[in-house]
């Protein structure tokens, strides 16, 4: 789904958000020194690095089932134990950490139950886990303006607001049913600065992510009416564009 792609076409995507909301994440969980943790779906490593600089790279575990996205990590995070890996099964052994976290990843899991439960099983009992979306359904993704300019122009294009995860209550209904312990649900929010629409509109022809996907399968006056109809949502100039994922806090 769009992220086999370089390290370096995710980070100018979704990397200026994701970087942000890593101490956000991690602030919620409780992440503080003297703590060991796993970076589940780990990308590039935002969050990875966050972990890092909070406990060590001695104490941080991470997986992704990208080859590319491991590659990366392990190049930028020297000394982290980074595995490529489904979150689904998790090559830990039980209560392997304090911690488990996944940042923007539940969405795109084959099964979202399964890669939480396999979470749970990798955190030692009272242990935290942790996992955030942006809310696509709500509207407050960085990608708002993106799949409402492609509804605007009539695409039958499907978007990120019926994945799990991205909506009110999700997360701590698939917390629960992966039996984690007192699901607290919240939300996290960023800003990022844009010098220019254009500047936001570059990385969507990397491939990256659903919307990546289709922007590559359009034809170049389509995308051109896409990328106008974007545009007119956005504001003039430099702005700052605001941000909002769905959060749960759960113990194993």
């Amino acid at each position: 789904m769009g992220f086999d792609v370089g390290a370096d076409a995710y980070g100018r995507f979704m990397g200026r958000f994701s970087a942000p909301l890593a101490p956000l994440l991690a602030d919620a969980a409780g992440v503080v020194a003297g703590m060991t943790a796993l970076d589940v779906g780990c990308g590039p490593g935002a969050l990875t690095a966050e972990l890092v600089a909070r406990l060590g790279a001695s104490s941080v575990h991470a997986v992704d089932p990208s080859p590319s996205f491991v590659a990366a990590a392990r190049s930028a995070l020297p000394g982290v134990d980074v595995r490529q890996a489904m979150a689904e099964v998790l090559p830990f052994a039980d209560a392997a950490v304090d911690a488990a976290l996944a940042q923007l990843v539940v969405p795109f899991l084959r099964d979202p139950v399964a890669g939480l439960g396999e979470m749970r099983r990798a955190v030692r009992p009272g242990g935290v886990v942790a996992a955030c979306a942006w809310d696509h359904a709500g509207g407050r993704s960085p990608l708002a303006p993106f799949w409402d300019a492609v509804r605007a122009v009539g695409l039958d294009a499907v978007d990120e607001s019926g994945a799990p995860g991205v909506r009110a209550g999700d997360l701590e209904r698939l917390a629960r049913a992966a039996g984690l312990r007192d699901p607290t649900p919240g939300e996290l929010t960023v800003r990022v600065a844009y010098a220019s629409a254009a500047e936001w509109w570059e990385p969507f022809g990397l491939g990256v992510g659903p919307a990546g996907d289709l922007v590559a399968r359009l034809d170049a006056a389509t995308r051109d009416r896409v990328r106008a109809a974007a545009v007119e949502r956005l504001p003039r100039g430099a702005f700052v564009l605001t941000a909002t994922a769905w959060s749960v806090v759960a113990r194993a």
